[in-house]
C-alpha cells in the first residue's frame, strides 16, 4: 500500500525478504501486522503510529483535492452551457456593425493546445474565453477602443473587433450636431435621425419642431453654441454665410457688373441699363403681389424681375451688429420704377452670400434678357428653366475660375483665389440646390433646359425656344 513505506522509513528494524513475501492465506488474520516475528519495542510503535496518522491526513488532503477538482469542473460546466444557452437568445439591436455577445468562459484541460488570439501564445491549464471564433486568455480578451479587458456579461462588435457596450455606443452610436446628446430610439427601438442631403448633418427629429434656428442661406443646423445674426425680416445667418454676404445695394453693384460681362461673353448683352435693388423680405413679397405676370419659386422668394411701375423700399446702408447679434441701424430708402422699357427692375433679397446672391441675380438677368429679346410669354418650366441653367452656368464658372486664379495675374482673379474654402463650399452646395431641385417648374425645367444646352449648345437652345416656345428634344 502507499503508506507501507512511510511506516517503515527512517526505521532501524528489519524485515526479512522471505517473512515480507510469506505466502498468502485466506484467513482473516492475513492482512493483520504478524506477531511471529521479531517483537516491535514501544518506540518503535509510537513511530509507525505517528507515520500511519500522516499518511491518512495526506490521503485524506488528496480525496478533497479530487473532489474540489471534481466541484471547479461541475461549476465550469455549468457556467458554459448558461452561456452556450444564452448565446442562442437573439441579441438586441445594435447601430452599424454592432452586436452584443456573451464571452463564453470554458474549462481548458490539460493535454490540449490552444493558441491566444490576444497575445499569441499557447493558453495552458485554467479557464480561457471562446469568443469570436478564437480563443482568448480571459485578460487578453480587450476592447479594441479603450484596450481594457472585457469583464462585462455582453459585449459588442464591429467587423471582427469586441467592444465594451459604452465604448461601442461612444464611437458608433450617431451624436446629434446639434445638440451633441446621442440621437435617441424611436419607439420602435430604432435610432431615427433626420440628415442634410449635402452637408451630411445628422440631427434629432426633435430639432425641426423646437425653435431651432436653420441658416436662411446654407440651411444648416448648427451646435446650440454657434452664434446667428438675427436679421430685420425675421431670417436667421449663420456666421460664416455672413462672411461674404452683401448687405445694401451699393455694396452689390460690383457683382452686377461681374454678371453682366458674364453675359457678354455668352453673346447675350444686355443694353438697356436696368435698375439692380436689394430689399427686405417684406418689400420684396409687397412687389411680387404688384407684379401681373411672374414666376416666383416658393416658399421663399429670393429675386424678382420686374415689369411693372412701383414704388420699392430698397436697402441703402448695410446695418451693423448689434447686442444680441441682431442686425440694427440699417437704412432703407424709396425708390420708384419707372417704366422706360419691358424690365423696370431686378430686386434681390438682401444679406445672402455673394454666390447665392450672383446665381439668383444671373437668374434674373436672364428672366430680363429674354424679355428685352422680345421672347414670346413663354411655358413656366422652359422659363425657369432656362434661366436655371444659366445661373448653373455663372456659379460653375465662378468655381473653376477661382480654381485656376492662382496662376493669373490679374486683381479680380487674385479675389477669387483668395476666397475662403467654405465659401467655395458654398458654391458646390448651391449648385446642388439647384440640380437636386424637385420642383416641376424649376427642377425639371433645368433638368430639361441642361440636357438641351449640352446637346446643342446654348444659342441653338435659345433660337429653338425663340422659334418653338419649347426645349429642343
Amino acid at each position: 500500500m502507499g503508506w507501507l513505506s512511510k511506516i517503515f522509513k527512517g526505521s532501524d528494524h528489519k524485515i526479512s525478504e522471505g517473512h515480507y513475501n510469506a505466502n498468502y492465506r485466506e484467513d482473516t488474520d492475513y492482512y493483520l501486522p504478524s506477531t511471529s516475528g521479531d517483537v516491535w519495542s514501544e518506540n518503535e510503535n509510537e513511530d509507525i503510529d505517528r507515520a500511519i496518522a500522516l499518511s491518512l491526513a495526506e490521503e485524506n488532503q488528496r480525496r478533497k483535492n479530487i473532489n474540489d477538482r471534481k466541484s471547479l469542473l461541475e461549476e465550469d460546466e455549468q457556467l458554459a452551457r448558461a452561456v452556450q444557452e444564452s448565446l442562442n437568445v437573439e441579441s438586441p439591436p445594435g447601430y452599424g456593425n454592432g452586436n452584443m455577445y456573451q464571452p463564453m468562459p470554458v474549462y481548458f484541460p490539460m493535454g490540449s493546445s490552444r493558441i491566444c488570439a490576444g497575445c499569441n501564445t499557447e493558453i495552458g491549464y485554467g479557464r480561457y474565453l471562446n469568443c469570436l471564433s478564437a480563443f482568448w486568455h480571459p485578460e487578453c480578451f480587450r476592447c479594441r477602443a479603450c484596450n481594457l479587458p472585457i469583464s462585462d456579461y455582453e459585449f459588442s462588435t464591429s467587423g471582427n473587433y469586441p467592444y465594451h457596450k459604452s465604448c461601442y455606443k461612444e464611437n458608433y452610436h450617431p451624436k446629434c450636431d446639434v445638440c451633441k446628446h446621442f440621437i435617441p430610439t424611436n419607439p420602435a427601438g430604432l435610432i431615427e435621425y433626420r440628415a442634410h442631403p449635402f452637408w451630411i448633418q445628422k440631427y434629432c427629429p426633435s430639432h425641426e419642431h423646437d425653435g431651432t434656428p436653420r441658416c436662411c442661406s446654407c440651411e444648416r443646423m448648427e451646435p446650440r453654441e454657434t452664434g446667428y445674426i438675427a436679421l430685420n425680416d425675421g431670417r436667421k445667418l449663420c456666421l460664416e454665410c455672413l462672411n461674404s454676404a452683401i448687405m445694401d445695394t451699393s455694396e452689390c453693384q460690383p457683382l452686377y457688373s461681374d454678371i453682366q460681362k458674364f453675359y457678354e461673353g455668352l453673346h447675350m448683352r444686355v443694353d438697356q441699363q436696368v435698375p439692380l435693388l436689394l430689399v427686405e423680405r417684406q418689400a420684396l413679397n409687397e412687389a411680387r403681389e404688384g407684379e401681373k405676370n411672374g414666376h416666383y419659386h416658393m416658399p421663399e422668394t429670393r429675386g424678382l424681375c420686374l415689369s411693372e411701375e412701383q414704388n420699392i423700399s430698397t436697402v441703402l446702408r448695410r446695418p451693423r451688429i448689434g447686442t444680441g447679434n441682431r442686425a440694427v441701424d440699417m437704412r432703407t430708402q424709396p425708390y420708384k420704377l419707372t417704366r422706360r422699357c419691358d424690365v423696370t427692375a431686378i430686386l434681390i433679397l438682401y444679406g445672402l452670400p455673394r454666390l447665392l446672391t450672383g446665381s439668383i441675380l444671373a437668374h434674373e438677368m436672364m428672366h430680363a434678357w429674354l424679355r428685352l429679346k422680345g421672347y414670346r410669354t413663354l411655358r413656366q418650366d422652359v422659363e425657369e428653366g432656362i434661366c436655371q441653367v444659366v445661373a448653373h452656368m455663372w456659379l460653375e464658372s465662378e468655381l473653376s475660375s477661382a480654381s485656376s486664379a492662382s496662376s493669373s495675374s490679374s486683381s479680380y482673379a487674385s479675389r477669387k483665389a483668395k476666397r475662403p474654402q467654405f465659401e467655395r463650399k458654398l458654391g458646390e452646395f448651391f449648385k446642388h440646390q439647384i440640380e437636386s431641385d424637385i420642383s416641376p417648374v424649376y427642377g425639371d425645367g433645368f433638368r430639361a433646359g441642361q440636357l438641351a444646352v449640352r446637346k446643342y449648345g446654348l444659342q441653338n437652345t435659345l433660337h429653338h425656344i425663340w422659334m418653338t416656345g419649347n426645349f429642343p428634344l
